[in-house]
């Protein structure tokens, strides 16, 4: 079997392994156990086809357990960075049911799937990154070079500059002393290192959290791209027989927003206590953040014994939805950024142009 390292190489990254690294060990483990290779074996030769590092020697340590007696799914719960706990249930699953092979085809798909969402995500951010490094340097072009020759004509006939174009010379002056550069750039240094701090607080991460979810436009994009996951998750599985109340316990550790970990956590409480997946969704903390018609879904699955089946198909309205919200929000920073960009650099602009229309009389002095 050929190696895979080249292209998980360039996948997204889980901790110290890639998630198309993840992806290429369970179908290729699929494919050996189909083919009647032993579990310990069929892991140590993808080990050695698996590039030099890390995760290699994580395949040969979980070799070596399976060969002293250890299950399988208890070998990868060693390394809970690589294999998570949505990983390691359904290899549970898989040995009480014995229907391994498929159930690693069924995770090969869940990080296929994982991997083209967040590509799709990292995708959309591309565009705005290359605007704002734009408007970076044309605004450092500006300040650093153009401006003080301007400044230097202006100084030398004496005339006064008007107060725009003062207030951008004594910017650009401060910034050009090395004295007051460095102490400027302290500061921002500080005012961001403690911005960073504060965000790891519990405040901070509660306040992050509710800017994601309820800002106009770019909240839908987050609110689709943890249902995607938390859907997604669900399906795996209870499509691979994994207990309703284990797989909700993964969904919640999963959600890494503050506001929809209550709303698992609530609706994991209550279905413990007896209620229906639906009604307890429907009764749980921030249930507005579930579509009502998604409920109706959920509530037809346990109806008719399909909740597994259902999940997938809400995973997958999701995932259209998704990529939906990823191009409106696309569509909107576009405009944003050039608008942003002209006010910033068109102010600068004009504090040029305002000498400017007296040259030829600070020329002629």
């Amino acid at each position: 079997m050929p190696s895979n390292s080249t292209a998980a190489s360039n996948d997204i990254i889980r901790g110290k392994v890639a998630l198309g690294e993840l992806s290429f060990f369970a179908s290729q483990l699929s494919v050996m156990l189909s083919s009647g290779v032993v579990l310990s074996e069929g892991v140590e030769a993808i080990a050695e086809q698996t590039k030099y590092g890390y995760f290699q020697d994580v395949l040969y340590k979980i070799s070596d357990r399976l060969q002293n007696g250890e299950s399988f799914s208890g070998a990868l719960a060693a390394y809970p960075k690589i294999f998570d706990s949505m990983f390691v249930s359904v290899i549970e699953a898989s040995e009480v049911s014995g229907q391994m092979p498929e159930m690693l085809d069924v995770l090969d798909d869940y990080l296929g799937s994982e991997t083209e969402t967040r590509k799709q995500i990292k995708g959309a951010l591309v565009y705005p990154c290359i605007m704002m490094v734009v408007a970076v340097l044309a605004t450092f072009t500006l300040m650093f070079f153009v401006l003080p020759k301007f400044t230097k004509i202006y100084e030398s006939r004496g005339q006064a500059l008007p107060k725009l174009t003062r207030m951008l010379v004594s910017v650009s002056k401060l910034a050009s002393n090395w004295q007051s550069a460095v102490m400027t750039a302290a500061v921002i240094a500080a005012i961001v290192g403690g911005l960073y701090y504060w965000l790891k607080t519990v405040q901070g991460k509660r306040v992050t959290d509710y800017i994601k979810i309820y800002l106009p436009v770019l909240g839908n994009m987050f609110i689709d791209t943890i249902m995607t996951r938390s859907t997604r998750i669900m399906a795996t599985m209870l499509n691979t027989g994994v207990p309703l109340l284990e797989t909700l316990e993964v969904v919640k550790n999963s959600a890494d927003n503050r506001y929809f970990r209550v709303f698992w956590t609530e609706t994991c409480n209550r279905v413990e206590a007896g209620l229906q997946l639906s009604e307890a969704m429907k009764a749980a903390s921030y249930s507005e953040l579930v579509a009502p018609a998604i409920l109706q879904m959920i509530r037809a699955g346990e109806k008719s014994g399909n909740l597994g089946p259902v999940c997938d198909r809400v995973s997958r309205f999701y995932d259209k939805k998704l990529k939906v919200s990823i191009k409106t929000v696309t569509t909107m920073i576009e405009p944003v950024m050039i608008i942003v960009m002209g006010v910033i650099i068109g102010t600068i602009a004009i504090a040029l142009l305002l000498p400017i229309f007296k040259i030829s009389s600070v020329v002629g002095h």
